[in-house]
């Protein structure tokens, strides 16, 4: 098998219609999507959506069904050590060999990567304030998610992939990780892949945004253009509505009485002829969350961690 990376090696990972299967379950079903050099690229959707089963297709650690998956253009299952050389990868689980100390973890895994930057592993242990000494398992639950991404991280990887890097975080300890992850890679023309549902915080970071619901992807662009193309807009009639309001370019809608909130697609002069054509006034006119955009595409709100 030639596995010479193709022309898609400009792109930390490719994906061109991908099917997964497990048994008779679809994890992902014809997804097609491309991660761009040097940015910040936030996967969502509730668990259980497909994001981790996307993300162990680029480290080879799942064979798609149909489709393929190219990491700067190499099979990461025929060719592992082209693709994931590149990786830095850091689970929801933080899997770490507990009976190890944080010094003997950073000097494990140096020995792993030619590229490892000593200088910088201290740097981040320095951050993180990660006793050298202390075991991993005596470690919280905040740093051993601080450790592993020290691993991850220290040998400086084009691409770094977190699977819910802060699922289960206090606000504190999400932040720092955060501010770590842009500061150092994104900030190097590095690329960051990162799966999460608490939207408000790939709001906070991401450049790009791809939404996942059921294996499938529902919506993906740049964060800007994303939120630019949705208005929430809260409508006055004249006389009490006794049924919900039909509103070309709706895809929300909540309320009752004279006012309405309605979250709509579109251009907003558009919207506000649509509006006046129904007899209403548009007395607000707010930019929606990334919260608002997904439910209104997938009806349902994205559920905090043991939720579903």
């Amino acid at each position: 098998m030639d596995n010479t990376p193709t022309d898609g090696a400009t792109y930390p990972v490719t994906a061109v219609e991908v099917t997964r299967k497990f048994g008779k379950k679809v994890a992902l079903e014809k997804v097609s999507l491309t991660v761009p050099r040097g940015c910040v690229f936030g996967l969502v959707g509730e668990n259980g959506a497909g994001k981790t089963t996307l993300i162990k297709l680029a480290l080879g650690l799942l064979k798609p069904t149909e489709g393929s998956v190219r990491v700067f253009g190499f099979d990461p299952v025929a060719d592992p050590p082209g693709a994931l050389s590149r990786i830095g990868y850091l689970s929801e689980d933080h899997d770490l060999p507990l009976w190890m100390r944080v010094d003997e973890l950073m000097n494990y895994t140096q020995a792993f990567y030619p590229k490892w930057d000593p200088a910088f592993a201290e740097e981040l242990r320095e951050t993180f304030e990660l006793d050298p000494s202390a075991k991993i398992k005596h470690l919280s639950r905040g740093q051993r998610a601080q450790a592993g991404l020290l691993a991850a991280m220290a040998h400086r990887p084009e691409l770094l992939l977190l699977d819910e890097p802060s699922s289960g975080l206090d606000p504190v300890v999400r932040r720092d990780i955060l501010s770590a992850i842009i500061r150092t890679v994104a900030e190097e023309g590095r690329t960051v892949l990162f799966s999460s549902h608490l939207l408000e915080e790939v709001e906070r970071v991401a450049d790009i945004v791809a939404m996942i619901h059921q294996g499938r992807i529902v919506l993906c662009g740049s964060l800007d253009d994303v939120k630019s193309g949705y208005h929430r807009l809260t409508l006055r009639f004249r006389e009490p509505q006794t049924t919900r309001p039909s509103m070309t370019g709706a895809l929300w809608c909540e309320g009752r009485g004279r006012e309405w909130t309605v979250l709509c697609d579109g251009r907003l002069e558009e919207l506000r002829a649509a509006a006046a054509s129904l007899g209403a006034e548009i007395v607000e006119e707010h930019a929606p969350s990334l919260e608002d955009i997904f439910v209104a595409r997938v009806g349902k709100r994205v559920l905090p961690a043991g939720k579903e």
